[in-house]
């Protein structure tokens, strides 16, 4: 790679990096108000729309929660929607807006696809543009686009007024947090959005093909749809399912450098953004800055190391006498740096779109999109998810500052006691639980060895990367693995399932408990949670409590296939 493409790839993840900062206070002020219920410019022309269905539906939203009562009503909407999907996806052959008249989709697979889209993972295991209809697209996908990404943020939401209330009952009301956020949030910003992406060159129609004369003269049917009201809502839900399965290395989803920047840098929106509400609710806004800082630490660390592999090259293509940079399995139009902050921004945000191949990186540049992921995707992280996440690791940090100090520990004016802890390790601990043993049955049985395309180190890298992506509802996968079998269905139905609401109940365990208790001042004896010391503690924590736990597999994956390749030995 030449000098002046090294400076312009630094730039880029500069770029992105100082946008993403920026965003979050105007981002962050909106989310306030819809956290407090309070008004937003768009109050005046969906007010209306918004009572109407309380009035619909019969939810009063003044009418508050406990955490059992939250959680209770969350399980069973998403229990619903998850039938509901996967009835449409059985019956898609004899259902409208279904021109190819595509079959309806087996029994394992639909079960897959939607408990992969009610979770917010979005793991496919098939082609959109050759396994579902319009109808199935739209209806069966798109809206839980919206719905899953408005579910993470009121479970935030819910958790913020934990630590802001005191001696309370009641953390909100799931149905209104849900609306709001949807309403006032995500469909607004999605109708702008895909109107940009029309322009860029998208499409959005119900016409299910086109066909074209190539530049050489021959004749080809190109598959076209409702695609860029999907892409938007794709990324700025951190969903990741793709309407086609190059997903956005399609250009028909991603067509120029404009659009990949603009993908990127909406992925981190919202999340970014949560931290700033999360401060503000508290009352103390460089607590959610110091969160953001904790965060950008760890983003920048992982994007520099994976454009620094990818711009170094393969070196068993070096001794080849093939020199430059690793442009396998990237879109020219992208290059290496947008490939590489690509893939390691929708690692760290749950998102699971990817632009390039992550079976082709090298091995250590492939090993930081798993790394994210096993992290708990708390680097940003997905909508809503990412923060609550993260503030599990926050409570685990203060827990064990305290113990050094020696005093009860305290995080934003709530003393955090053994309750809290042992709810936000039940939590953390489902991830490595999770990702281990599903990877170490599938590494052993006929069935799951039948799956990866490589041997060795990459193979079980194919493995461990689909269930960590699974588990930590990412979606992205390796490109490597044959999962659409009724054995990794199954098996990656049940990661996703476990990675969600084993994580998403304690949450709100932990957001009932803090909320009923007493406001506790800070004083001279409290540890400080905004400065470079708490901002070095979150880090370490996150690292040593989220990395440790995986080495195993990453021994087993990236760090062998790395040495087996610098070695001069192909997998």
């Amino acid at each position: 790679m030449t000098i002046e493409g090294t400076i312009a790839g630094w730039s880029l993840i500069l770029l992105f990096t100082g946008l993403t900062v920026a965003l979050a206070k105007p981002v962050g002020t909106w989310l306030f108000a819809l956290y407090e219920g309070g008004h937003t410019p768009l109050h005046r022309v969906l007010g209306p729309v918004e009572r109407g269905f309380y009035r619909l539906a019969g939810v009063r939203p003044d009418s508050e929660q406990t955490w059992r009562a939250y959680a209770l009503h969350l399980l069973l909407f998403q229990l619903v929607l998850t039938l509901l999907t996967y009835a449409i996806l059985r019956l898609q052959s004899v259902l409208p807006l279904n021109p190819r008249e595509l079959a309806g989709v087996g029994s394992d697979g639909a079960m897959n696809t939607a408990i992969a889209f009610v979770t917010n993972t979005n793991w496919q295991w098939y082609g959109g543009e050759s396994t579902l209809s319009n109808l199935s697209q739209m209806l069966a996908l798109s809206i839980h686009n919206f719905l899953s990404a408005a579910t993470g943020i009121a479970i935030a939401f819910a958790l913020f007024r934990g630590f802001a209330r005191r001696q309370s009952a009641t953390i909100g009301n799931f149905w209104a947090d849900c609306t709001r956020v949807t309403l006032y949030l995500l469909v607004p910003i999605c109708v702008i959005y895909a109107l940009f992406l029309v322009a860029s060159g998208v499409p959005q129609t119900l016409a299910s093909s086109i066909d074209v004369t190539t530049l050489e003269g021959a004749k080809q049917t190109l598959v076209l749809g409702p695609v860029a009201s999907q892409e938007a809502i794709k990324m700025l839900g951190t969903n990741g399912g793709g309407f086609f399965n190059a997903n956005s290395a399609h250009p028909f989803e991603n067509p120029t450098a404009l659009t990949n920047f603009i993908q990127i840098l909406s992925i981190f929106a919202i999340g970014s953004g949560l931290t700033w509400c999360f401060g503000k609710a508290v009352g103390n806004t460089r607590q959610g800055w110091a969160i953001l800082s904790a965060m950008m630490i760890l983003f920048l660390a992982g994007a520099s190391l994976t454009y620094w592999q990818e711009a170094a090259g393969n070196p068993v293509l070096h001794q080849l006498g093939v020199m430059g940079g690793n442009m396998e399995g990237k879109e020219v139009r992208f290059g290496i740096a947008a490939s590489a902050l690509f893939s390691v921004v929708t690692t760290a945000a749950s998102c699971g779109a990817v632009n390039a191949m992550h079976d082709s990186f090298t091995a250590l540049g492939g090993m930081i999109p798993l790394f994210n992921m096993q992290l708990g995707e708390v680097v940003v992280g997905g909508v809503g998810a990412g923060i609550y996440g993260f503030l599990l690791f926050a409570l685990l940090a203060v827990f064990i500052a305290g113990l050094m100090v020696g005093r009860t520990p305290e995080y934003v004016g709530k003393k955090i006691e053994g309750k809290e802890v042992k709810l936000a390790v039940l939590a953390i601990a489902v991830l490595p639980l999770c990702i281990l043993g599903f990877t170490a049955i599938s590494a052993v049985l006929p069935a799951g060895l039948a799956g990866p395309l490589n041997q060795g180190p990459h193979g079980f890298t194919e493995i461990l990367y689909a269930f960590s992506s699974a588990t930590g509802n990412n979606g992205s996968a390796f490109a490597g693995l044959t999962a659409g079998t009724p054995f990794y269905n199954g098996l990656l139905s049940v990661a996703m399932w476990i990675g969600r609401f084993f994580v998403i109940v304690p949450a709100l365990a932990i957001a009932g408990s803090l909320a009923a208790k007493k406001y506790t001042p800070e004083t001279a004896g409290s540890f400080p949670t905004t400065g470079p010391l708490w901002i070095g503690l979150l880090v370490g924590i996150i690292l040593i409590v989220g990395g440790l736990t995986f080495l195993p597999g990453l021994a087993l994956g990236p760090i062998a296939d790395h040495l087996a390749m610098t070695s001069g030995k192909l997998f």
